[in-house]
């Protein structure tokens, strides 16, 4: 794609521009030449409007509302303009001054004011477009009070054109400076095709703002007629915006970080602050120095005081709003914190667990030779018949914690060892199931209640049927013991789907875990020396964790214990059995 097509735009903007120019130098002052530069004026900015309300439909959502406002802008000059065409087309008649759609014309910027400051090449967090809505509605609601107190007295309440006009070209030019200075500090903190984007619109305003400069001049020394060189500025640079908003749908415009000053971004809230507390101000100048009409005056303080009430409300509004997305970013921040310390607690107790088996493996092997001695020689003294009572007590006592010791070893050992073992698709119902009625019946006497629930849509899991059935075992056996120590109790079993997790809920009445942030420890254990090795839950840790699962403890509010395990859903229920886990 050469340059003569990447700038076909720019340049028939600048033919077309051309012509009415020489067409403005030839032809004399005519209705033929008034029709045809209402027309052509008529015409582009019916084309700049319909070009950005394009770009609306087709474009990204955040860019959108870039291009409706813009669109929004282009439709008030339509109005403006349709107007001053009827009058001089239709009506024959000069434009009258003051003119009503001078109030359209003038409110024409603050939708382009509003969209340039809305930065769409910017990455914006959420909550950013409701901020963006109120500053808009903000300055919109400036603009309408400065102009209903500077101009609108001398227009409708006692009519002084000379005066109207000296406050109408000052606040005209005052918004097309601040058009230009959003416009500049755009170009200047962007980059790429957005650059270009906001340079062009940059200098077509710009030339606008001129061109706007030389003919209110002009109407003031009454030498301006329409189709006059005064024209050509204002058709070239609309006829520059619409050739940028049509080259644009071509430009790749990325958005990008938000590269400004930080003092920048408070500039918005402190213009709103310093606006509203102006108020004030402009209403005690009014009673005590100005030396208007008095119904000029009574306006403009009620004006006012109006505008207190409109702009204090928009202000409480946004404030309001942003201790909301302050309340939301800090609820966030504390769902990342504890995610992160869940996480990292999770690495810790990992690594601990991968370094220990590590460690026991290598021990358990060199403690079994010298153990397997020991068993020896004790069986060697049991056979002799000359022992003494209190001799086969002492030997007895050696072969007991003989062992007790390989018990442990072989413990250790299945836990250093523990290996992924292979997965296939487990119905996790015939596991609880299985699980439960094989516990509950070494507690019997009733005094021990043990309840199943099961949703019916409760998902099925990738994993290995018999670490599973396991892991189930160990967390009912451990919440059975504590019941039976507390004299008795309920256990209640949950299994549920939530989003795309199997979760399982584990919840006893008894007297709930000492410290639960160490129940996963390897070797901590609240039972009787003799009565466990503080491996099991440990080996329950590993095995959820391998398969891509969470497990967490915590003692309830009203006592007891409460065990959440959280394990991925099976993608697609495809039919298969459990596995004979008992088998």
């Amino acid at each position: 794609m050469g340059p003569p097509y990447r700038h076909r735009w720019f340049a028939a903007a600048a033919g077309i521009s051309l012509a009415f120019a020489v067409v403005s130098v030839f032809a004399h002052h005519s209705l033929g030449l008034t029709v045809f530069a209402d027309l052509v004026g008529l015409a582009v900015m019916l084309a700049a409007a319909s070009v950005t309300v394009a770009n609306a439909m087709r474009r990204p959502p955040l860019e959108r509302s870039f291009w409706l406002m813009m669109a929004f802008g282009f439709l008030l000059w339509v109005c403006n303009q349709a107007a001053w065409s009827y009058c001089e087309i239709i009506l024959h008649r000069k434009i009258p001054d003051p003119f009503f759609f001078d109030i359209v014309l003038f409110f024409h910027l603050v939708p382009m004011i509003a969209a340039v400051a809305w930065r769409p090449d910017l990455l914006k967090k959420e909550g950013r477009i409701r901020f963006s809505t109120l500053n808009f509605l903000l300055l919109l609601g400036w603009w309408s009070f400065l102009y209903a107190f500077i101009a609108f007295p001398h227009q409708y309440v006692v009519l002084n054109v000379d005066m109207f006009d000296i406050c109408y070209d000052r606040l005209y030019l005052l918004e097309h400076a601040l058009l230009l200075t959003v416009l500049g500090l755009a170009a200047f903190t962007s980059s790429g095709a957005w650059r270009r984007l906001y340079l062009n619109f940059l200098a077509a305003s710009f030339l606008y703002s001129v061109g706007a400069q030389f003919l209110d001049r002009a109407v003031a020394r009454d030498t301006y007629y329409s189709g006059s060189l005064y024209d050509v500025p204002l058709i070239a640079s609309v006829f520059w915006m619409t050739a940028t908003a049509l080259s644009a749908r071509d430009w790749d415009l990325k958005r990008d970080d938000f590269r400004l000053d930080p003092r920048w971004k408070k500039l918005v809230p402190r213009l709103a602050m310093l606006a509203t507390l102006s108020l004030p101000a402009l209403g005690l100048w009014t009673v005590l120095f100005d030396t208007s009409p008095l119904p000029v005056r009574v306006f403009r303080v009620l004006t006012v005081l109006t505008a207190m009430l409109v702009l204090g409300a928009f202000v409480f509004l946004r404030q309001y709003v942003q201790d909301q997305a302050l309340v939301g970013v800090l609820q966030e921040s504390r769902r990342s914190y504890d995610t992160r310390k869940r996480l990292q607690s999770q690495l810790v107790q990992r690594e601990k667990l991968a370094s220990l088996g590590n460690l026991v493996a290598g021990a358990a092997h060199e403690i079994n030779h010298p153990l397997s001695a020991i068993l020896a020689h004790a069986e060697q003294l049991w056979n002799q018949e000359h022992m003494t009572e209190q001799q086969n007590t002492l030997l007895r006592k050696i072969v007991a914690h003989a062992q007790r010791t390989r018990d442990l070893m072989a413990n250790l050992l299945s836990f250093a060892q523990q290996s992924p073992g292979e997965k296939a698709l487990v119905d996790m119902n015939v596991l609880l199931n299985r699980a439960t009625q094989l516990l509950e019946s070494r507690y019997p006497g009733g005094k021990i209640r043990v309840s199943l629930s099961i949703a019916q849509d409760f998902p099925r899991v990738q994993g290995n049927a018999n670490q599973l059935f396991q892991v189930f075992v160990e967390i009912i056996e451990n919440a059975l013991d504590a019941l039976r120590e507390a004299g008795g109790g309920s256990l209640e079993i949950a299994a549920r789907r939530q989003d795309a997790e199997a979760v399982l809920q584990f919840s006893d009445t008894g007297p709930g875990i000492r410290e639960p942030e160490r129940v996963f420890d390897p070797f901590y254990t609240t039972k009787p020396v003799g009565k466990g090795t503080g491996l099991g839950l440990s080996v329950v840790y590993g095995v959820i964790q391998d398969h891509g699962g969470q497990i967490t403890c915590q003692n309830k509010p009203e006592g007891g214990a409460l065990f959440v395990l959280r394990l991925p859903a099976a993608a697609e229920p495809a039919r298969m059995t459990a596995g004979a886990a008992g088998d």
